[in-house]
């Protein structure tokens, strides 16, 4: 089968013949039917996080979905022909083993999860990763309720997602992006209003911010804003450390939480959302041809949605 495979540190991909895979007795082996491109394979290419990849040379892709074409002799979970998707993780293909810049990937059984029926490859490759970390940050790290107030801050591709999740459980969302040519979208999505600059909002009391972009100020503008005794989460890498109010965050009684990553629950969740359409991913289709071209383009800033490569 073909791959597309990364061998060395600023190197572009190679498109290779690799061998057939056979499942283990715990595996699943699935026919790729879309797989996101995502930022962190950037820096496993450009050597920023390269150190995090199980082995060189390998095939990345991690935000991967498909139908299982072999199942090992001990797996119960599935058979052959079910949809499904690989919620993404460092233990998982595309990071500590081979993973969906392939025609087929080879799976530990109790990673993938069960696709909601009628859902499209394209539309369920990019929950397995912004959408899923999305859905942390609003629900489990947020515990964001009906009726509550809720700053976003940054609106890329988590921060798409995090307005139409808080916006489905009922939240009055606020968002801030330095970037102004991205707010007719947002309130195409329904938020109440966009700025530069969370802090614009600390007269709304905001119960909940989230910090997509983790950028220089960001934490801090959002510990000016929350209202008193609010709760703040960070989700954004933007920069490795910065500065903020200590008295701020004593006298305001600020509660502030890490999301990262996730669930298969969670992953489960936000697959079952973008299935109503409370929840609309914003991708674009490229063929599996395209995936390096695809990453030049979204190392370059260049895409308007998720890229995903559909086979």
């Amino acid at each position: 089968m073909k791959a597309w495979r990364f061998t060395a540190v600023n190197e572009k991909l190679r498109h290779e013949e690799v061998g057939e895979l056979v499942p283990g007795p715990e595996d699943i082996v699935i026919d790729t039917g879309a797989v996101g491109l995502c930022h962190s394979d950037i820096g496993f290419m450009n050597g920023t996080i390269t150190h995090l990849l199980g082995h060189v040379p390998i095939t990345l892709g991690h935000e991967i979905v498909g139908t299982v074409s072999a199942v090992g002799s001990n797996v119960s979970e599935f058979v052959l022909g079910d949809r499904v998707g690989i919620p993404a993780t460092t233990d998982g293909p595309g990071t500590a083993m081979d993973g969906g810049y392939a025609e087929k990937v080879k799976v530990p059984s109790h990673l993938p999860v069960a696709l909601p029926d009628g859902l499209s490859f394209l539309d369920a490759a990019s929950a397995t990763c912004s959408g899923r970390t999305a859905y942390r940050a609003v629900h489990t790290a947020g515990q964001i309720e009906s009726g509550m107030k809720v700053g976003i801050v940054g609106f890329g591709g988590l921060g798409y997602f995090g307005v139409q999740i808080a916006k489905a459980a009922g939240a009055s969302v606020f968002v801030a992006d330095v970037n102004e040519a991205r707010w007719p979208l947002a309130r195409h999505l329904g938020v109440e209003s966009c700025s530069k600059d969370i802090r614009v909002f600390e007269s709304e009391d905001l119960d909940v911010i989230i910090d997509f972009a983790g950028a220089d100020g960001t934490l801090d503008s959002a510990i000016g804003a929350i209202r008193h005794g609010g709760r703040i989460v960070e989700v954004g890498l933007g920069v490795a450390a910065t500065s903020v109010s200590i008295p701020s965050i004593t006298m305001k009684e600020v509660h502030i939480v890490g999301a990262s990553n996730g669930t298969k629950a969670e992953a489960s969740a936000i697959l079952a959302l973008i299935a109503t359409g409370a929840v609309q991913p914003k991708t674009e289709q490229i063929s599996f041809g395209e995936i390096p071209e695809g990453l030049h383009r979204l190392e370059q800033g260049a895409p308007d949605g998720r890229l995903i490569a559909v086979l």
